[in-house]
Formats: C-alpha cells, sequence, structure tokens
C-alpha cells in the first residue's frame, strides 16, 4: 500500500516553505536600523514623481504627498525585521523623544504627552509590532507584505484616534489641548488628510520590502 500523500493529479504532495524566522542578532540590527530610518525620517517629506516615460518632455517634477517619510519607516522596519524589531525600535524611538533627544517632530521631552499627534506616535508601537507579525506569517510576496503595512498603518490610526478623545474628554479644561468641539477637525487633520499619503507610502514599503527580502534570501 502506498502511503504517499498525492493531490488529484497523482502529483506527490509538497509541503508549504517553513516560514522565516530571524536570528537574534538580526533583529536587533534592524531594530536600530528602524530607529536610525524613523529618526531620521521624521524630517523629510514624502514626495512622487511624474511618470518616468514624461521625463523627457516635460522633465522630472515632484508633488508632495502632505506627510512625511517616518510612517514608511516604521513599517519598513517591521517588514524587514519582524515583530520584535519593530516593537524594539519604535519603543526606543518614543522613549528618546521623552527624556532625552528632540526627535519628534516638534520637539521632544514630556510636555509631548499633551500633543495631539502623540497617540499617533505612541501606535508606533503595536502599529510595528503588528507588521513585523503579519510580513513573517507568510510567504514573502508582494500581497502579504503590502497587507502587513496597511494592518500595522490602521493600528496607528486606531492608538492615535483614541489618544485625541482622550485628550478631549478626560484631560482637564486648563490643560486641554483639544476642546470636544475641536475633535472633528483633528481628527480630519491628523487621520483623514495625511491617510491617503500614507498609503502611497505603504506601496513604496512593500515593493521595497519584497526587493530586499529577495536580495537577502528571506
Amino acid at each position: 500500500m502506498n502511503t504517499n500523500r498525492t493531490n488529484k493529479t497523482n502529483k506527490p504532495f509538497k509541503s508549504r516553505p517553513p516560514l522565516v524566522r530571524l536570528s537574534i542578532p538580526n533583529e536587533f540590527l534592524w531594530a536600530f536600523i528602524g530607529l536610525i530610518l524613523t529618526i531620521f525620517s521624521t524630517f523629510l517629506d514624502a514626495f512622487i514623481t511624474n511618470l518616468p516615460w514624461t521625463w523627457l518632455n516635460q522633465g522630472v517634477r515632484s508633488y508632495s504627498l502632505g506627510v512625511t517619510y517616518q510612517i514608511g519607516a516604521v513599517l519598513l522596519t517591521g517588514c524587514m525585521g519582524g515583530q520584535n524589531a519593530g516593537l524594539l525600535s519604535q519603543t526606543a524611538y518614543v522613549l528618546l523623544g521623552l527624556t532625552w533627544l528632540p526627535v519628534f517632530a516638534q520637539g521632544g521631552g514630556w510636555g509631548y504627552l499633551l500633543e495631539p499627534s502623540f497617540g499617533y506616535l505612541l501606535g508606533f508601537i503595536p502599529g510595528g509590532w503588528l507588521c513585523g507579525f503579519l510580513a513573517f506569517r507568510r510567504r514573502t510576496n508582494l500581497e502579504s507584505l503590502a497587507f502587513s503595512a496597511i494592518c500595522g498603518l490602521v493600528v496607528i490610526h486606531l492608538c492615535g484616534l483614541l489618544y485625541l478623545v482622550g485628550l478631549s474628554l478626560f484631560i482637564p479644561t486648563v490643560h486641554q489641548t483639544i476642546p470636544i468641539s475641536s475633535l472633528p477637525m483633528a481628527i480630519f487633520n491628523y487621520s483623514i488628510i495625511p491617510f491617503p499619503g500614507q498609503l502611497v507610502i505603504i506601496c513604496a514599503v512593500a515593493l521595497l520590502s519584497l526587493i530586499l527580502r529577495r536580495l537577502l534570501f528571506y
């Protein structure tokens, strides 16, 4: 009796390739790279150019996306380094900004806790972790990397939105930076306006991650 598993075409059943797991040194390396990328991309405006085949006639033109590359750095770290790298890099970034270096867009320090944007910075931690977790759950392909990055972005925005609501509802009026009447406008400014540009960045992150992972054989 033949005990080999076969499919309907009588071809030998092929098991799925094992999922990649990075070594601890590689995770720490990507965490460090992610931290550096996040710091520098905070101050680097994101842009796109006109289509390459129009460069000859129109020249190269750049168009701002209205956001920085910071989100891209967070999600790229997760896609390349996994969940631990995403978690460590963004935890270090937030702690550095609160206690030591002015690495946030408007400086740093404990006073940043009352900034409307701080919830999104906190969201980098679970967002980077989730992106890295999902990016290594399936075989490396463009769709899975894009899905991982989108999930990470959604978590970042959820954290940011919850923080905005918290600042409006639970902070004493004398210290309030976002009155309840201004909450809809804050949500519009911090989540709705930058979201399309961040989606464009996610497309670039997914493609770049795919290329790098192919080059690095994982």
